[in-house]
């Protein structure tokens, strides 16, 4: 079970919008890996998913803050978002 669940469902939208809802595991955990697993979530849409977050959630992401690290796995992805909100 992961902590903001209205982080969560933004961050699946933000996903499926990016990569399609079928190519979005049914079950977002901490632990579902993201980068490497999904093959629909290639560069350019993790460029679309960066941008939607920025949109989205209203924080500002920097070049230098943009690594594979972030999207390794969900909970990665979401405690990254959750940095950028303070």
């Amino acid at each position: 079970m992961t902590e903001n669940p209205t982080t969560d469902s933004i961050l699946r939208a933000i996903l499926e919008s990016a990569i399609g809802k079928r190519s979005v595991p049914a079950t977002l955990t901490d632990a579902t890996a993201l980068l490497g697993a999904i093959p629909e979530l290639d560069s350019m849409a993790v460029l679309g998913v960066l941008t939607q977050i920025q949109d989205d959630f209203g924080v500002q992401i920097d070049d230098d803050e943009v690594s594979a690290d972030i999207f390794q796995t969900f909970g990665d992805l979401r405690r990254f978002v959750e940095s950028k909100l303070g």
